[in-house]
């Protein structure tokens, strides 16, 4: 039996603006700020049994002397780094509120769309390739940070896990 594929999802910005709201650490989609065309990408993983969307991010300048740790990883391919998992930043999702990204090329594409896909297809390789070790930091940092044992700096950089679950309880509750 083959590993599941993992795939690239945006995430319904609605839901995104609601966990803002609880917590104010969660990427931004806020128009006010100029983010509201900046979709939230991620990728889907099981953590403590529940659905959480990593965010995927372009590489600034800060990442470049950041080193991987518990909270964050560097996708780097032939030495050079192509993007950036935010595993503080991680969201609790549900298969309603995430759409998956085609990142397969097709005519009506333009060079940046080309252009986005593959580099897209680069980074979604590599987390594949890493899929254990990504998830298995996900789930040692969920289980630090919900149970209260981690430091104040790894706290203060890490979403609040427990208020964001209780968002998706109540967008659940809306749906039935």
């Amino acid at each position: 039996m083959g590993k599941k594929q993992l795939s690239l999802y945006t995430i319904n910005m609605k839901y995104v603006r609601d966990l803002h709201k609880v917590d104010d650490k969660v990427q931004s989609v806020s128009p006010q700020i100029h983010k509201s065309n900046r979709p939230f990408v991620g990728v889907v993983m099981i953590v403590e049994n529940k659905q959480y969307c990593i965010p995927l991010d372009s590489p600034k300048e800060k990442h470049l002397g950041m080193k991987n740790d518990i909270d964050f990883s560097k996708i780097i391919v032939e030495g050079k780094v192509l993007g950036v998992l935010n595993i503080n930043n991680m969201i609790p999702v549900d298969s309603d509120l995430i759409t998956k990204i085609d990142l397969r090329p097709n005519q009506s594409d333009g060079p940046k769309e080309v252009f986005y896909k593959n580099l897209c297809r680069k980074e979604l390789d590599w987390i594949q390739k890493h899929a254990v070790q990504i998830t298995a930091k996900a789930n040692r940092l969920y289980g630090i940070i919900t149970s209260g044992k981690a430091t104040r700096k790894l706290s203060d950089r890490c979403l609040d896990f427990g208020k964001l679950e209780a968002v998706l309880l109540k967008w659940k509750e809306k749906q039935k």
